[in-house]
This record gives C-alpha cells, structure tokens and sequence, in this order.
C-alpha cells in the first residue's frame, strides 16, 4: 500500500488538530472531523495518524531504572496490602459469625 499522504502533511495536520483542541474543550473526534473536511482527509486517517504519533512519543521514552524499580516496588505492596486486607476479611466475617452465634451457659 503507497502512502498518499506526504510526512509533511501529516505533520501539519496533527499539528493543526492539536490547535484546534487547544482552542476549546472538543475531542479528539470533532477535532479529527473539522480538520480532516478542511483538508479533505477522512476523520478516520486522522485519528489514527494522532494516536500513532502519540504512541511513537510514548514509546520512545522509556522509563528510567529508578522509575522502574519504583514501578516494581509499589505493585508488590499493592499486591501485599490486597492480601492482608482479604485477611482482615476473613478475619472479620468469622468473628461477626462467632457474635451472631447463641452462647450455652
């Protein structure tokens, strides 16, 4: 498949989307849309040229070691504090069961 587009092109085009969002609170659509009938490019094309540059700015980032070692660290407290509160679940519902139970004296 040939590109009809131009790189050029392209790049003015996301560039006068993101002006248009800059210029009121309009989504990504209407933005794709009032651009893409100005230059006569369908809203599809547009949209997906604007999440393909988002992804190639995301992934041309990476995260720092330090990033990603505090990235490991916090999802292994998230997952130690989701077991110690299923305990305390537990803990709780078998404790509540032991009051609701009649005492034989």
């Amino acid at each position: 498949m040939t590109n009809v587009y131009s790189p050029e092109f392209r790049q003015r085009a996301l560039r006068m989307m993101d002006d248009y969002r800059r210029g009121g609170d309009v989504s990504e659509w209407a933005a794709a849309s009032a651009v893409g009938e100005k230059l006569g490019v369908s809203p599809h094309t547009m949209r997906g040229w604007s999440r393909r540059a988002r992804s190639e700015v995301s992934s041309d980032t990476p995260a720092s070691s330090a990033e990603s070692e505090e990235i490991k660290e916090l999802r292994r407290e998230v997952r130690e504090l989701k077991r110690a509160n299923e305990i305390l679940k537990t803990a709780s519902a078998f404790f509540a069961a032991e009051l609701d139970r009649p005492t034989t004296k």
